[in-house]
């Protein structure tokens, strides 16, 4: 399914969180932390107050609690306004 995020918002895919397991003890997914960083799979046209900065491809950094997160196509990814983003790394 192919989707279009309006104005400016993005969608991101978070970057899968490593596995860590301390003395064989296994952590449910609830207790891991939340990946920050993500690749931007697609973006909206922007507003006529903000232009869209970011583009599709771009490796960012957004703050924990931000954005939404949905499922499409069976896999989990965050939809969130350009401004929740917080970095682009180059």
């Amino acid at each position: 399914m192919k989707v279009k995020p309006l104005a400016d918002r993005v969608l991101i895919q978070p970057v899968a969180a490593e596995e860590v397991t301390v003395s064989g003890i296994i952590i449910p997914d609830s207790a891991k932390e939340k990946p920050l960083k993500g690749t931007v799979l697609a973006v909206g046209p922007g507003t006529k107050d903000e232009k869209m900065e970011l583009k599709v491809g771009d490796t960012v950094l957004y703050g924990k609690y931000a954005g939404t997160e949905v499922e499409i196509d069976g896999e989990k990814v965050l939809i969130m306004r350009q401004n929740d983003v917080l970095a682009v790394f180059e």
